[in-house]
């Protein structure tokens, strides 16, 4: 954590020897905060009320590998590191992830199309510049993983994130063209996972 950029911190509590490292950076806030959380419901502010309804907080209600093209490890890593992300996204929530880093975020569009080409230019950039890899060595490795909130409705999608280097992508299902992107996906060599789960944050 002192190795990134950080303005705050935030925890229940904090032993000495973590307050002396986080000292060391300059124009770090660290706040004590005793706060219980609610892990059942969440609430959102409406005209004239509050909508009271049920937290997201479920990452996937399967995992099902529906390619001929396994995930590796490190794939599935990043695959749920990634969801982990989308869930806080406006859906139509499109992360895409690069070393347990997410490098394109783009939510809260119409369709699926837009967000999907926003994640992946903005990848793009950070790879056209080259950034940090595990060993701290600068890298233009493209994003490998891209996730999606939500299902595709057509091929287009995993046809787009080919193009940018993607070799795994998970998403939903339950589209009535799911196999579109499942045959498009085999022909691009790129593995797809179902999480049975859709997030939807509005």
């Amino acid at each position: 954590m002192t190795k990134i950029f950080l303005e705050v911190i935030v925890a229940p509590d904090y032993d000495d020897d973590a307050l002396a490292v986080f000292s060391a950076k300059k124009n770090l806030r660290v706040i004590r905060a005793e706060i219980e959380p609610d892990n059942l419901t969440e609430m959102v502010s409406v005209d004239g009320g509050v909508l009271i309804q049920d937290r997201d907080n479920r990452l996937f209600s399967e995992w099902k590998v529906v390619t001929e093209k396994q995930p590796t490890e490190k794939e599935i890593s990043e695959m749920v590191f990634g969801m982990t992300i989308a869930l806080f996204v406006k859906s139509n929530a499109i992360v895409t992830v690069r070393d347990n880093v997410a490098v394109g975020i783009a939510g809260g569009q119409v369709n699926r199309v837009w967000p999907t080409e926003q994640a992946l230019s903005r990848a793009k950039v950070l790879t056209d510049a080259g950034f940090p890899d595990e060993n701290n060595a600068i890298s233009k490795e493209p994003a490998r993983v891209m996730i999606s909130d939500a299902f595709f409705p057509f091929a287009d999608c995993v046809e787009m994130a080919a193009k940018y280097g993607i070799t795994a992508i998970i998403q939903p299902g339950g589209s009535m063209r799911d196999q579109e992107s499942i045959d498009a996906a085999n022909r691009l060599g790129i593995a797809m996972i179902f999480s049975g789960t859709r997030h939807f944050k509005h």
